[in-house]
């Protein structure tokens, strides 16, 4: 079932991006609460990008799979946690405070590493929901030099969860003109190449959008199993 899942949308994702004239996103198979076997059946099928959302549970997975596999972490961050992970993180997708900015550049310089992040915005602006401001995104990346450990690639965002196509587009493309907005700030430390939009409920809208990483679980995985 995992297999074909992945087949079929990787085939979706190469209509929707011709369909709309943008390039295809990359996809990040999220594994959060789905088992080390299956995991490994996605690695099979040639994906190598997996996002988990809480730092125990990738911490527990990382031993028993592939070396080469690029881990993102996407969900919520404490400061706490930043030390079990920044010796072998691929991309942090939550970076929404200059709290936890100071903590990577604090664990990523003992690790002699640069650490690759997104900044997360919360673009529905519901409460619930992670991620600074548009306004506290444009303070971190002013404030970055003085965090030289520390990489911006892009921004993340979460859509309204809601079955209302226009809303949820309105929401990603606006992430998406900041994004190109923010493309005249770059540097060194900040090279705007990477929107992270789109999960397995709106993914369409989110290449529609120009987004360069589409994050889904339960469309490769099925429904999680605990």
């Amino acid at each position: 079932m995992i297999a074909e899942n992945i087949r079929l949308i990787q085939e979706k994702i190469l209509n929707f991006s011709e369909k709309y004239g943008v390039e295809p996103p990359k996809l990040i198979a999220v594994s959060k609460n789905h088992s080390i076997e299956n995991i490994q059946i996605a690695y099979d099928c040639g994906i190598r990008d997996f996002g988990e959302n809480r730092v125990q549970e990738l911490i527990s997975k990382v031993p028993h799979l592939p070396k080469d596999i690029h881990w993102h972490l996407i969900g919520k961050l404490q400061t706490n946690k930043v030390k079990y992970i920044v010796e072998f993180i691929y991309m942090i997708h939550s970076l929404d405070s200059e709290k936890l900015l100071k903590e990577i550049q604090k664990q990523a310089e003992k690790h002699q590493r640069v650490i690759q992040t997104l900044i997360q915005i919360n673009i529905s602006n519901e409460n619930q929901k992670n991620g600074c401001s548009y306004e506290e995104a444009e303070y971190l990346l002013k404030e970055l030099p003085n965090y030289p450990n520390v990489k911006v690639l892009g921004f993340m965002g979460i859509a309204e969860d809601i079955n209302v196509s226009n809303v949820i587009f309105e929401q990603f493309q606006k992430l998406w003109y900041f994004f190109e907005k923010c493309k005249s700030l770059q540097n060194e430390q900040i090279f705007m190449q990477e929107l992270s939009i789109g999960m397995s409920g709106d993914y369409e809208l989110a290449i529609k959008a120009h987004s360069t990483m589409v994050r889904l679980g339960t469309a490769i995985f099925g429904n999680r199993k605990y």
